[in-house]
């Protein structure tokens, strides 16, 4: 890594400092990834577009408001904003469609089978729960690891560049967190299928 590149932590307090130039070098450091990210998700160009600004109104107003606490992690805490933007999205979007009433209009033609009933929806939201519970058990540079991957949606080499350890360190800590995740959910008899 390039000793003279500038640190994204340094960066954050130049721009809460006043330097708005700042700003732009982490949004054009950083595009490409969330980007990415984004329309991994969305699948649509306008609304990725749209999410990824949202983003950034929403890392700059925090950074204006001085609610950004430096844990040095800054791509992660963007990433988990651009995370709830997507499902911010997502809720928005699914809202039941309007259909104007005909004599032939049937309702069974526009409920999908693919549709989780009440039934599986509560046994499929037991069972994220579940998983985050045991999660949290984990140590914490295994949970970290494994958050950023299973999450966060990072590649192994960006979790090596955030975390500060190299790749095989990242790679060893995520096959150890499954393997701790496994002995957790059988020492705790947890059934994750429903």
């Amino acid at each position: 890594m390039d000793k003279n590149v500038v640190k994204d932590s340094s960066l954050v307090k130049d721009y809460i400092n006043g330097n708005e130039n700042a700003i732009a070098i982490l949004i054009k450091r950083h595009k490409q990834k969330l980007y990415s990210f984004i329309y991994s998700k969305i699948q649509n160009r306008d609304s990725t577009e749209d999410i990824f600004q949202d983003t950034f109104i929403k890392v700059i107003r925090t950074l204006k408001r001085g609610h950004y606490n430096e844990e040095g992690k800054f791509l992660p805490w963007v990433m988990r904003i651009a995370h709830n933007l997507v499902i911010d999205h997502f809720r928005k979007s699914n809202r039941m469609p309007m259909f104007s009433g005909t004599e032939d209009f049937d309702i069974f033609s526009v409920i999908s089978d693919g549709e989780l009933n009440a039934e599986s929806k509560i046994i499929k939201d037991q069972i994220l729960n579940d998983v985050k519970k045991l999660i949290e058990e984990l140590p914490e540079e295994q949970r970290e690891v494994l958050i950023m991957r299973m999450y966060n949606d990072l590649s192994f080499n960006e979790i090596s560049e955030n975390t500060g350890v190299s790749i095989n360190t990242a790679l060893g800590r995520m096959r150890y967190a499954l393997i701790n995740l496994r002995k957790i959910v059988e020492k705790n008899n947890v059934i994750l299928v429903n």
